[in-house]
């Protein structure tokens, strides 16, 4: 975090100052439990429970300063040192935007770089952001590299990333999600991104969006923020978001897993990121060529790749699971490209890295031979599909089971949604199907209405339920794979499973921001 004084908050945030002026804190933190020695304590209001009520807390563990939007007074009635602001969330958002203005300003005083890249799109997101952070990590740059922890994608999420950032950082990763129409403005004006990257529009929140176009509509709202000196990296393998196109006055870099000269949505083949020759190995790893624009002046001619029609090619062999991670892979690689990392560099690190964040395609190997792959952090139909279709690869020769939950926030067509997944999981031949929660009940309706009777299908009323059925049912060999979206908790019950049989756990580590658990102190995110 830069250096601000409690006067310097007070004046950026049009709050009243209510404690010493020179008060400089080391760090920002919305959960009293994290709170060190020299920390800025933000107290905002939640659904459960007020965040004022743990200023107390926070000065316990080391806090010097609370932002807040009443003053909050200790058992002998001295008021705690603090900002009093009439909104602590837009707060932070202004103290973020200050904060990038500064680090961007005195990089370019002293001659260094500095680069903004923000990331949106209704899935891949965390695994974009970790791959991208993971090649500028690699890569021999002038600074640090700074990224969310986790999924820190919010109006609360977004400013607790930017505050990680100093002087000395060289690039800003920022994950950006949204559920309304203007939210990604709000934090595309906050940190005023260079580059900025669309993954897809599909209808995860489709509910509370009001429709897959309004999505559209909201994710467009990255590139519309970027200058003219930036580049849209577009996914043009999605309709909506080659569209984006005309939305933008920035560069257009295009990526895809399709052939060159295919005609997509009038982006030239010289501004193409592509992958040719894609192929699953036995562990499911995606290996592909990539081709980078560019005649191969600049990052020189690769090892292992040739100059191709003014383009680079290089061979990856990821570490992620699944051929639906080829978006996000080629989307990483496009970013790193239009930041100026050598495509030879961009491949070895793409090649180098596995999943970063948990429950996302996680792999466990029992001792005993069960495979539990763990993809509960969330769930869309359109990961729900590409999850079942890498179980089904995987799973060749194997006994399968899709343990699934509810697919939340899809609106009116929830019902359907969760139907063609049921239909889906009998047509690629699943051998066991575990729906839990009656949330998710449609999924198994339909499954069984497909044809999947007997024990191939089986409903659970808990989470408890399911995993009683499991430590019964699992045998030497299985593939089981978790999905659903975080709040129904799968993710914990995979846990669980992945340990050997008849283990015990303790109880789930605590949350990260932005969830149910810490929405005691009121840290709901976007």
């Amino acid at each position: 975090m830069i250096a601000l004084t409690a006067a310097e908050i007070a004046d950026i945030t049009n709050g009243r100052l209510a404690a010493e002026p020179g008060i400089t804190p080391a760090s920002v933190v919305t959960d009293s439990r994290e709170a060190t020695a020299g920390s800025l304590y933000v107290a905002k209001p939640g659904e459960n429970a007020d965040g004022h009520d743990f200023v107390g807390a926070a000065f316990d563990r080391g806090a010097v300063l609370a932002l807040v939007e009443r003053e909050v007074a200790d058992a002998v009635g001295t008021n705690y040192p603090a900002v009093v602001v009439e909104d602590a969330v837009l707060a932070m958002g202004a103290l973020a935007a200050e904060s990038v203005r500064r680090i961007r300003a005195s990089r370019a005083a002293a001659g260094a770089a500095f680069t903004v890249i923000g990331i949106t799109g209704s899935a891949g997101k965390t695994t974009t952001k970790d791959l991208l952070a993971g090649i500028f990590a690699a890569a021999d740059t002038d600074g640090a590299t700074v990224a969310p922890q986790g999924s820190y994608n919010g109006e609360i999420g977004v400013p607790l990333t930017v505050f990680k950032a100093d002087f000395d950082t060289r690039y800003l990763v920022i994950e950006m999600g949204a559920t309304g129409i203007g939210h990604i403005q709000y934090l595309a004006d906050m940190v005023r991104p260079e580059i900025g990257v669309v993954l897809g529009v599909g209808s995860a929140h489709a509910g509370e969006f009001g429709g897959v176009d309004n999505i559209a509509v909201a994710k467009g709202e990255l590139v519309e923020a970027l200058p003219e000196g930036g580049t849209a990296v577009l996914n043009l393998d999605d309709s909506r978001v080659a569209a984006m196109a005309a939305r933008t006055r920035a560069r257009v870099l295009g990526y895809t897993a399709r052939p060159a000269n295919t005609g997509q949505a009038d982006v030239a083949q010289a501004d193409v990121v592509r992958a040719e020759g894609v192929e699953l190995n036995a562990e499911g790893h995606p290996e592909f060529e990539l081709f980078l624009p560019g005649d191969g002046s600049q990052q020189g001619t690769p090892p292992n790749g040739n100059a191709l029609h003014g383009t680079t090619q290089y061979h990856v062999a990821a570490k992620l699971i699944g051929a639906h991670h080829m978006a996000n892979l080629l989307a990483a690689a496009a970013a790193a490209h239009a930041a100026g990392i050598p495509g030879a560099q961009i491949a070895a690190s793409l090649s180098a890295q596995a999943a970063a964040s948990r429950w996302r395609m996680e792999r466990t190997e029992r001792p005993d031979g069960v495979t539990v792959i763990n993809d509960a952090y969330n769930a869309n139909p359109e990961s729900m599909r590409a999850a079942l279709r890498t179980l089904a690869e995987l799973g060749r020769g194997r006994r399968t089971w899709a343990v699934l939950g509810a697919m939340l926030e899809l609106g009116p067509d929830s019902i359907r949604e969760h139907m063609a997944v049921g239909t889906q999981v009998v047509r690629l031949n699943i051998s066991r199907l575990v729906v839990v929660g009656r949330e998710a009940r449609s999924l198994y309706v339909s499954a069984v209405n497909e044809g999947s009777w007997g024990d191939e299908c089986v409903f659970a009323e808990t989470v408890d339920e399911a995993y009683e059925l499991l430590q019964a049912e699992l045998q030497p060999g299985d593939l089981v794979l978790f999905k659903s979206s975080n709040g129904i908790g799968l993710r914990h019950l995979g846990d669980r499973i992945a340990l050997p049989p008849h283990a015990t756990k303790d109880s789930p580590e605590r949350p990260a921001e932005g969830t149910a658990a810490t929405a005691t102190e009121g840290s709901a995110q976007l």
